[in-house]
Order: structure tokens, then C-alpha cells, then sequence
């Protein structure tokens, strides 16, 4: 895939994904518009992309040569590229497991936004610059979103349980 494809597919599931869990806190269609564009991004933008890149022969061997501490690039070019088909393909699949957990609803949203979030600030800490912009938009996002997720939650809460007599 055209790496400007990649990035267009990426922003058109980002940008909705940081302004729907930007304004989830006073609107409801915004939750899911935030809900729906973070699994996507993490789905879409990051493990399909991922897994089209590996597809076409890309060996990641060069991918923390910008990274901000010597030793993240250093330990990067020692692991990687050795095995770069396992460690992608681990990186794909946790990208596509927490985007479904962000798109599921419920607990499982929140707990694949926490993923998410751990994800993004280690990205964000140790590569390049360009990473920790995005980084840093995506978690402001993804915070008010678990945010917003936790609180209808809560407002919402469970079902109440019924307690049934026996005649």
C-alpha cells in the first residue's frame, strides 16, 4: 500500500477519533463517534498498516533511528530486525485486538483504552518527535473518552436485579 494512502486511511479514522472523544462529554453521538474512530485507528490505522507493510517486505530495521535516547535505537536495531516478523506481527496483533476491545462497548472498551493509552505514551516517550505530537493529541483524546466511557457507566450503571417471590 502507498505509504500517502496509509497515512489518509490513518488521519480519517484519527481526527474523527480525537473530536468525538473530545466532545463526548456533552453529547452522546460524539461517544461513539470517539468510540468507533479510536478502534479504528488502532484497527485500521495501526495494525492494518502494519500488516500491509510487513506484507510488502518492510523489515522495521531503521524505524527508531530517530528516536530520542541512543539506547532505544541502539536496543531496536539489536532486537528487531532479527526477527522481524515476530515482534511486527506480536505489534499487529495487540493493535487489532485493542482496537475490537475499543469497539465492543462496556468494560471492554475501557480496558482497551487503557491498552491503548499505554501504548501511545511509550510511543510517544521513546521515539521519534513526530510520534509524540501525535502521541500526546491521542491521549488527550483517549482520556476524555475513558472518561466519558466510565461516566455513562456510572450514570447509566447496571440493570437493577429483581428479586422474584415465591407465591
Amino acid at each position: 500500500m502507498n505509504p500517502l494512502v496509509q497515512m489518509v486511511v490513518f488521519f480519517i479514522f484519527a481526527v474523527p477519533a480525537f473530536l468525538g472523544s473530545v466532545l463526548a462529554a456533552w453529547f452522546p453521538w460524539a461517544q461513539w463517534v470517539g468510540r468507533v474512530g479510536t478502534g479504528l485507528t488502532m484497527l485500521l490505522g495501526g495494525a492494518a498498516v502494519n500488516a500491509s507493510f510487513l506484507i510488502g517486505g518492510a523489515t522495521y530495521a531503521d524505524f527508531a533511528d530517530d528516536a530520542k535516547f541512543a539506547w532505544v535505537t541502539y536496543a531496536w536495531r539489536a532486537v528487531v530486525p532479527g526477527n522481524y516478523a515476530l515482534w511486527i506481527g506480536l505489534l499487529i496483533a495487540f493493535e487489532a485486538v485493542t482496537g475490537l476491545l475499543i469497539l465492543s462497548g462496556g468494560w471492554p472498551t475501557r480496558a482497551g483504552l487503557v491498552a491503548a493509552m499505554a501504548f501511545h505514551l511509550g510511543l510517544g516517550t521513546f521515539f521519534s518527535w513526530f510520534l509524540t505530537y501525535y502521541a500526546a493529541v491521542m491521549l488527550v483524546g483517549m482520556a476524555l473518552l475513558l472518561r466519558a466511557e466510565w461516566r455513562g457507566q456510572i450514570a447509566t450503571g447496571p440493570a437493577p436485579r429483581r428479586r422474584h417471590r415465591l407465591a
